[in-house]
Parts: C-alpha cells; structure tokens; sequence
C-alpha cells in the first residue's frame, strides 16, 4: 500500500499519494521558477493552485475515490500544459502561441473591471461577444417596462459570481486556461470578492463618488424647491384658513370636528409638526447640493425643541377631542302614517336650511318659488351621511316610522344633547314618502359621529315603489339586483310578505335558474 500525504494547495485539503506528490512538487517548482521573473508571479502561482486544487477536487468527485494518483497528477500536468512544452513553442516561434486544439469556451462571469455599477453588462457582453455599449443600451431601455430592467439587473448581479481569479478572467474571455494561456493573458488581477453585500457597499460607494455625486446634487436641488413649496403651501392653507376664506369653512368634514376654541393652537401645532422637519430637510438638501457648511448647532436645537413642543401640543389637542367621543348617547322617536296599499319611497335631495343660512346665502322666498336646491351628494367635505333605512313587517297592521338619532359626546348628557340637535327631515304626501339623504347639524354643533336610523313598519302586502337611490341608505337587503332589466325606471317595486321585503319583479336570470 502506497504511503500518503494530506497537502494544502489552494486553500484546500487533498490527500495525495507520496510518488503523485514528488511529481506535484517537481512540477510547482518548475512553475514557480519560471514565473519568477513576472511582476505578479506570486498571484500567477496562486491562481495556478487554486486551478490545480479545483481540479483535483472534481477528479475525486467523478471517480469516487479519496486519494489522487499519480495518474491523476499526470493528468492534470498534460492538461495545464508542462513549462518545457510552451518554453520550447516560445523560442521557435518568438513568442507563446495559442494551442491549435483548443477549442475557446465562455463562461458568464461579472466583470468589474469595465464596470459602471456591478459589471454585469460587460461581462455578458463579453459572454455574447457583444460591443458593451450595446448590452448597457439595452439594459436602459428595459427598465421603463415597469422597473423590469433593474429587477433583472440585481438578480444578475446576485446569480452571476464576479471574475475573481485570472483562471476565472480568462474563462470569461474563452481563453485557454493552461500555463501557456496564463503567459498570453494581459488582464490584470482583480480583487477577491466579499460577497454581494460588501460589494454592493463598495460598488455604491464608488458611484457616489462619480456620477453618483452629480445625480445626488440634482436630487437634493430637487428636494430644496419641492420642501419650499410644502412651506409656502402651508403657509397659504393656514393663512387663507384664518383669514381669506368664509368662516363657514369650519362648518364642512373633517373641520367641523375640531372644537371652535381649539381651531388656532391646532393649525399651529400642525404646522410645526409638518413645517420644521421639511425645514430641516431644506437646509440638509441646500447643504449637499452647494457644499456648504452644516447648520449652525443652536439653530439644529431650537428647531427640535420648536418640534417638539408641536408634537406635545398636537398629541394634547388630539386626545381632547377623542375624549368628545368617550359616551354615546341615543334617543327615539315614533311616528304614525296613514295607510295606503301602495307607498313610493323618494329621495329629497333639497338642501336644509336654518334661518342662518337664508340670512347668509340671500335666500327670498319670492325668488326660488317652484324651485328647489340640492344638494351635491358627493362632496369630499360634506357630513358623512349616516343615514341607514330599514323596513320590516308590522304585526299591528299599522304603518309606522320609527327614528333612532344617534350620538357621542364627552359625557352621556353632551351626548344626547348633540343627538336631540340632529336635524332631519322626512315628508308624508298621502302614498308619497320622502326622505333626506342627509342629516344637519345646527349652527354651532360639532360633528360627533352623529347617525339616524329609520325603520319603517308595513302591514303584509304592501306594495313600495322604491327610488333606486335608496340602494345607499337600505341596510340587509340585494337591492340593486331587484328588477335589473329595468335600466329605464327610476324606481323598483318591492312587496312586504309574512317572512320579509321581496322584490315583486326578481330578475329573469333568477327566475330560469336550472
């Protein structure tokens, strides 16, 4: 049995037998005195191992054994090529010239050293035998398909190893990976990789200070007028708020739910807390696009005491109000109408009124006689709605409408006061029942969450003509599928029947269901 050694050759362990170790050694040492007289010739030899190494480590593989032979050794000598072989080929032909059997094969690899971020154009232009240009044209072009372009490009950069060692280098340009192309190879060696991290920490710190340097001066200009404008945006809502708007501004949602008397400190608060972080944020941007100094320290202080302060105030005012909602109060109220078979359900979309109102908007009777003002229902600023309308069947045979007004408050009293201020207003026309889409609050009155519900109580049998509008205000029932082919009427019919309300006219797709 032969005697073995365990030997270290690029990084690696491999056991070795002692006769395949001699003619290793022999052949280093050949290697090593011939490279000698290169600049990098301790880089060359390390790579040269690392290659050897690599190779051994897939002969071990592919046969299955734990220990290279001298017939494995022999067989890497005659794949690397001997240095007599090339040494001889050099002084007949002046110079090394490239195996006629090699047939070159490209491996993708990444190449920093053309690269402009992570070298992942050039190296599939090398890969493709494409001029980089081309590749990085491409590569532009397929990032406005939805930021696809970048998606890839970092998948690349992650899936595709950078070209570390010369064996790699030469791989990546389909050279011949021997002795004699290591001595015709000219590109240098790059640095061993750190992983996509470090390198992308590396990569963005070189770019940042290149391109990355003009784009960011750019940015930051950018960043410096678009803050400035936040500013003077707030300046302007705050200073129209108070000044060159209606005081009735105050009376639309979500204003109207801040108290009054909290109005002034509120804006204020706010202001601070968004204005002097996008002043912050201005000087920073003004800084990095001029190069100038950083902000004096007691201005930097004052600034986050001043923000400071509007974070506590805004936080105190908020809880304030949330402590307007802490009770909720309801009351109720029944109402009688006189029967009939057939009732219509319409919506009123006539705009209520206070004395106020007439006052203010110059409302004359004599001018808007036979006329009517409406309201627009989809206004951002209007009160929620909050009207929810349900019907069911009466068991007393009578027809009844029962109103349930709704409210919170920061005790149960505020709170029943603010649901008995709802304003809402409903009309009884023999069989006509009109209802408004919306409730009001009176003059003076916060908003508090303040809801109707109306249940409206009919005998079984009768009949409603239903406006189609009322499919926002009917809770629990499929509404807008009733009577569907009727795309003309403006209203669906519906019946009261012992088990609840059914669409008289149900659609066709229904009725022929298999």
């Amino acid at each position: 049995m032969k005697k073995t050694h365990n030997i270290n050759i690029g990084n690696s362990i491999v056991p070795i037998e002692e006769d395949a170790y001699e003619l290793l050694t022999v052949y280093m040492n050949e290697v090593k005195q011939h490279f000698a007289r290169n600049a990098d010739d301790f880089e060359i030899v390390k790579d040269i191992e690392n290659r050897i190494a690599e190779m051994f480590a897939e002969m071990l593989a592919a046969q299955q054994k734990q220990v290279i032979s001298i017939a494995d050794v022999q067989a890497v000598i005659q794949q690397m090529g001997s240095v007599k072989d090339f040494e001889n080929s050099e002084e007949a032909e002046g110079g090394y010239a490239a195996s006629a059997e090699y047939d070159p094969v490209k491996k993708l690899y990444r190449d920093t050293d053309q690269a402009m971020i992570a070298g992942v154009c050039a190296g599939l232009a090398h890969y493709l035998d494409v001029n980089v240009k081309w590749i990085r044209v491409f590569a532009f072009l397929i990032i406005f398909l939805f930021g696809s372009g970048i998606l890839a490009y970092i998948i690349f950069w992650i899936m595709v190893p950078k070209a570390s060692t010369r064996f790699e280098r030469m791989s990546m340009y389909g050279e011949e990976p021997t002795l004699r192309g290591i001595a015709n190879s000219q590109h240098p060696l790059v640095k061993q990789s750190r992983g996509f991290i470090a390198e992308f920490f590396d990569v963005l710190a070189n770019f940042m200070q290149g391109t990355g340097k003009v784009i960011l001066k750019v940015i930051a200009v950018s960043i410096a007028i678009f803050g400035s404008m936040v500013i003077l945006g707030l300046i302007v809502a705050i200073a129209a708020l108070f000044g060159f708007w209606d005081a009735s501004v105050f009376t639309y949602f979500p204003l109207n739910v801040i108290n009054q008397e909290y109005i002034p400190a509120i804006f204020l608060a706010f202001f601070t807390v968004i204005g002097v972080p996008v002043l912050a944020l201005i000087l920073f941007a003004i800084r990095v696009a001029f190069n100038g100094r950083s902000v004096n320290k007691t201005l930097s202080f004052g600034l986050l005491i001043v923000w400071l302060a509007g974070v506590v105030f805004s936080f105190f005012y908020v809880a304030k109000i949330s402590s307007e909602f802490k009770e909720h109060a309801e009351f109720t109220q029944v109402s009688e109408f006189k029967p009939y078979k057939i009732y219509t359900l319409e919506i009123n979309r006539s705009r209520f009124f206070t004395k106020e109102d007439s006052l203010n908007y110059r409302i004359d009777p004599k001018d808007y006689k036979g006329r009517r003002i409406l309201n627009d229902l989809d206004g951002p600023f209007d009160i929620p709605r909050n009207i929810k309308l349900k019907i069911e069947r009466s068991d007393d045979g009578k027809v009844t409408l029962i109103q349930n007004y709704k409210s919170q408050g920061k005790t149960f009293e505020t709170a029943l006061k603010n649901a008995k201020n709802i304003q809402y207003n409903y009309l009884q026309q023999d069989s006509l029942l009109t209802f408004s889409p919306m409730l009001q609050l009176n003059p003076g009155l916060n908003w508090r969450a303040q809801e109707v519900e109306l249940l409206l109580k009919v005998p079984v049998g009768t009949v409603l003509n239903i406006r189609r509008e009322f499919e926002w205000y009917l809770a629990g029932y499929d509404y807008g599928r009733c009577n569907e082919d009727a795309r003309g009427d403006q209203y669906n019919e519906w019946i009261m029947t012992t088990s609840g309300l059914e669409c008289k006219n149900p659609p066709a797709a229904s009725k022929h269901e298999d």
